[in-house]
Order: C-alpha cells, then sequence, then structure tokens
C-alpha cells in the first residue's frame, strides 16, 4: 500500500526504498528532513518500504494509507543495511524491537512474502 508520511509535531527523517523485484532502481532511496513547521510531505507508492528518524525530543508522524493496515503483511528491513546506504541522520539511534531484528534487503528479497512486490512496466507510466 502506499503512504503518504507527514510530520505533525516535531521534526524527522521520512524515508522511502524501493523494494520491488525486477524495479530498475530496486534498493534506491530518497530521504527527506520534514516538520512541523515546513509541512513538507513524503509519498511512498506501493511497493516502497517506509522509514523515518525522529530529530527531535518528540515527534509526531502521520501516515495517510492507500489501504487497510493488515499486520499479518508486517515486515522490515534493516535501518542500516549496507546495501541501500541510507544516509540516516544518525549513526546511534533508538531502536523498536522490531527494528533490532529486521532482516537485510537480500533476506528479505527471498522471501515468499516479496512475491506481492513486483515491479511492473506500468508502474513506470
Amino acid at each position: 500500500m502506499g503512504k503518504l508520511m507527514r510530520v505533525l509535531r516535531g521534526r524527522a527523517f521520512l524515508v522511502a526504498v524501493d523494494i520491488r523485484k525486477n524495479s530498475p532502481t530496486l534498493g534506491n532511496w530518497f530521504g527527506l528532513e520534514a516538520s512541523d513547521q515546513d509541512r513538507k510531505q513524503l509519498w511512498a507508492p506501493p511497493g516502497f518500504a517506509r522509514g523515518f528518524c525522529v530529530l527531535s525530543d518528540y515527534a509526531e508522524i502521520q501516515y495517510m494509507c492507500t489501504g487497510i493496515y493488515n499486520p499479518k503483511g508486517e515486515s522490515g528491513i534493516r535501518w542500516n543495511d549496507n546495501t541501500i546506504g541510507i544516509d540516516w541522520p544518525t549513526n546511534n539511534p533508538i531502536l523498536s524491537e522490531k527494528d533490532m531484528k529486521a532482516q537485510s534487503l537480500s533476506d528479505w528479497l527471498n522471501t515468499i512474502q516479496s512475491n506481492h512486490f513486483q515491479y511492473q512496466v506500468e508502474d513506470n507510466l
């Protein structure tokens, strides 16, 4: 599902990563710093992983989704995966338990779940 992300309070670095199999941009990422002051938003289309790093003492991040949340379909990719190479604004983040256990992009691409994220030529129209 696609997600539009914005920061309601505080400041955060928002990221989207292409995880579509066979995509010419597989593993490429885009990130931006957003805050409640600048009101920037980041669109992560279907087939893109999303993440964020809070840059203030407190942040509230809102997602507008194109589908209904399904916890059975939830997964995670390691925040510091070298094959992706996200330039995070920190080297020592405080991670959730889920993020601490996240797998590499390579490992995730070998799961059955990843087959639901295929690049299709019409995605590029």
